[in-house]
């Protein structure tokens, strides 16, 4: 028997081992609705279509596989793209689905029409529509292999008619839709990295998110080269925070021993990583760069080597040829000033620094010390990926995901619900500032709604608290009436959508509550009213933006006394 379009695309996506399909349904998605509802997928219906591509992104981020969202004619669509940025800018593997009125009604401006390979082509690899039935099967098998091959987002409209047509064939050459294979670099790259590493006295290696996998070969290539390691964001999650050769991040979210450390070294090597900031990295040392993508060689720091390849095999052929380092004093250097570091954050951390205030250090920090071993951090963007990520301290065995590329505000809680749907017995917290939450809030009733038991923490500061630190480094003065809000009660709506909620006001509260909402079978929430105005540490500050940030305090004082 003859298969219908909407059949063939979800027996492909069967085949492929997609699990979910997130959306929300509409009169162009009916076929394919019915044909998920007979196959093994997953049909998980969002509140807001956003939730939907942020849950298919937070689940290819974890996994590196196909995942997917799809949303109706018109406005269902348009309100997947802000989501897909979020697959787009971390390289993950998303296939997006449109639905659109029958193929008779374009070109006459009827209702809810869009031209969806326009509004798409931004964040997508590959965007096409399925104009005819006979172009179906290519045409879904070209977009899996393109969302694999670029590692982001493959887009698909599909016309309610063309949906429901007949298909000429199904979808053939599965085996070869699956995530790419490691790279093994050039020998003679290899060759001329290893002379330049034993020519330097003093190493630092940055990991990135293209180190996963390889945390063996770097301890075997840290503890051979007395080279500490540094981390990005993305990168953070790779080996225990308390491993001595696990130094901290770079940047606002590092640490003073990192930065000193990279401005100091002879030689500076970046695996898996395109960090964005390159006013954190060195400018007159030398950079051996490898990673996967060709592309991003050479482009946030002057390097002397780029190396295209994988970074475990690359590590793996290093460590055949590089000599022995016997001095290790650059090395104690740096672990004597992260163990300072480190105790200024334990201090600032500590519950009882103040009688009455709830600093959000200690938000973290009583998450980190309670979270399973295996628990999934979904950071949010804002002030709040501050503390979250300074102050975490990862067993090496949890993941920690976020929008680290993208930066958006809001993403937390979809990407969540999106990770927790794979494994519905696997903690995932969800860490969000109140503005973030507040942008999509309607997501914790999907979570509710699909029983996916999300632990969701809120710094609830009453406003988008990184704002203020932007404006300040500028010499402007925060405009408080834009970025203060009053927020709702949110326990209150916790138990409105049939979920747990707990509020922590005092120091004393905090524990007590974070461990409740861990305990909880099912989503709960935890309102953490924090100190609005906590300033995050600065493991490197220039001297113009100490000046701005003076100037705008100043300024902020004036207007307070004017009553404006």
């Amino acid at each position: 028997m003859s298969l219908t379009v909407a059949e063939v695309l979800v027996d492909a996506l069967e085949r492929v081992g997609v699990k979910h399909i997130f959306g929300l349904i509409g009169d162009s998605l009916n076929p394919l609705a019915d044909a998920v509802r007979r196959s093994k997928i997953e049909w998980l219906g969002v509140r807001h279509e956003e939730g939907a591509a942020l849950a298919a992104a937070g689940q290819a981020k974890l996994t590196g596989r196909l995942a997917v969202c799809c949303g109706t004619t018109g406005p269902g669509s348009t309100h997947l793209v802000a989501g897909l940025y979020e697959a787009s800018r971390d390289h993950a593997p998303v296939l997006a689905i449109s639905g659109d009125m029958p193929r008779r009604m374009h070109g006459t401006d009827y209702i809810q029409a869009t031209e969806p390979d326009l509004l798409f082509r931004d964040p997508s690899l590959y965007t096409e529509t399925i104009s005819s039935p006979a172009q179906a099967a290519a045409v879904i098998h070209q977009a899996i292999a393109a969302a694999y091959a670029g590692r982001g987002v493959a887009h698909l409209t599909v016309p309610q008619d063309v949906f429901e047509s007949k298909a000429e064939s199904t979808v053939s050459s599965i085996a070869t839709l699956k995530p790419l294979p490691e790279i093994v670099p050039d020998e003679e790259a290899i060759a001329e990295a290893a002379r330049r590493i034993d020519a330097a006295r003093s190493i630092v290696i940055m990991c990135g998110a293209g180190c996963r996998g390889a945390a063996g070969e770097l301890r075997a290539i840290s503890d051979r080269l007395k080279a500490p390691l540094i981390h990005s964001v993305k990168g953070q999650e790779i080996m225990p925070y308390d491993d001595p050769r696990w130094i901290g991040g770079i940047g606002m979210i590092g640490t003073r021993a990192s930065y000193n450390a990279v401005m100091q070294c002879e030689l500076f090597m970046m695996l898996g990583t395109d960090y964005p900031y390159s006013e954190f990295l060195p400018q007159k040392t030398t950079v051996i760069q490898v990673d996967e993508r060709a592309r991003v060689l050479g482009r946030r720091a002057p390097t002397a080597l780029g190396i295209v390849g994988s970074v475990r095999p690359a590590l793996r052929l290093l460590l055949d040829r590089v000599a022995v380092k016997a001095d290790s004093r650059f090395f104690d250097a740096v672990n004597a000033e992260r163990r300072k570091w480190n105790e200024m954050l334990d201090s600032q951390a500590d519950p009882a620094r103040s009688r009455d205030r709830i600093h959000p250090q200690a938000v973290a920090r009583a998450v980190s010390d309670l979270a399973l071993r295996s628990a999934v951090f979904v950071l949010d963007t804002g002030l709040n990926t501050l503390w979250s990520a300074n102050w975490l301290r990862q067993s090496g065995s949890q993941r920690i995901i976020g929008s680290f590329n993208n930066a958006a505000v809001g993403t937390a809680l979809g990407q969540a619900n999106g990770i927790q749907a794979l494994d519905r017995s696997r903690q995932v917290i969800a860490l969000c500032g109140d503005g973030g939450f507040n942008m999509l809030m309607s997501e914790f009733l999907t979570a509710v709604h699909h029983k996916l038991p999300i632990k969701v923490v809120v710094y609830n500061n009453a406003s988008f608290g990184l704002i203020p630190l932007e404006a300040e480094a500028s010499g402007l003065p925060a405009y408080r009436e834009g970025i203060e809000f009053p927020n709702p009660d949110f326990v209150a709506f916790a138990g409105a959508c049939g979920a747990r909620g707990f509020r922590a006001a005092q120091p004393g509260e905090l524990r007590a509550a974070v461990e409740q909402a861990l305990e909880t079978d099912g989503p709960a929430l935890v309102d953490c009213v924090v100190v609005p105005n906590e300033m995050p540490n600065f493991p490197h500050l220039e001297l113009e933006k100490i000046g701005n940030y003076a100037a705008a305090k100043i300024k902020e004082s004036i207007l307070s006394f004017a009553g404006r």
